[in-house]
């Protein structure tokens, strides 16, 4: 029996016209900043060896109903994940809050493979050391009714990648050496998910 393919779907957060999801002085955006992870990270997976495919490519905001269909038709038959991609945000984004730093979450049916993936990714940012200064559940990951980790039929977790409205969380978004890490760690977990690590 031939074996599956492998593919990593990633899903680049929100749209350009969605209200609220940039730093208070407007200077970081989440829909840029996400897309640039995005790709940057297909790029990644690429060099690992293994296929990823985007499911926004468009700039617009894209229906969660449809970035959902899109999953289950890109998925079918393949040994797939998807990977959505946001950043976090303690307050309306009107001021600047002292939360910071990364998590993770998966949906309330989250599959077993779900949580490992979430688990994995977990500890490649606890070694990062960008976990930030909130508690974090003893599984490593949050559990929340999201609709692209509930609705999507393969392994599904959703990663909120720092706080858009904490100052130093920003600036480390916004340097190369932040945009590595994020990229970097994202790819090992789903590596060694696979077993390519």
């Amino acid at each position: 029996m031939e074996k599956r393919k492998k593919l990593v779907l990633i899903d680049n957060g929100h749209g350009v016209e969605t209200p609220g999801k940039r730093s208070p002085d407007g200077c970081h955006r989440e829909y840029l900043w996400c897309r640039e992870i995005a790709v940057r990270l297909g790029r990644a997976l690429g060099e690992a060896g293994i296929e990823a495919a985007l499911l926004v490519p468009e700039l617009a905001d894209v229906p969660l109903a449809v970035r959902c269909a899109r999953a289950a038709s890109l998925a079918r038959g393949r040994d797939a994940v998807l990977v959505s991609l946001h950043n976090n945000a303690s307050g309306s984004g009107a001021e600047w809050g002292r939360a910071c730093g990364w998590s993770v979450f998966v949906g309330p049916n989250a599959s077993a493979a779900s949580k490992r993936l979430a688990a994995l990714l977990y500890a490649h940012a606890r070694s990062e050391n960008i976990l930030g200064n909130r508690c974090t559940p003893p599984s490593g990951y949050w559990t929340a009714n999201l609709a692209i980790c509930r609705d999507t039929p393969c392994p599904a977790v959703l990663t909120e990648n720092m706080f858009q409205d904490h100052r130093a969380d920003v600036d480390f978004l916004s340097g190369e050496h932040g945009k590595d890490v994020i990229t970097r760690l994202h790819c090992r977990a789903v590596s060694e998910y696979f077993g390519i690590a």
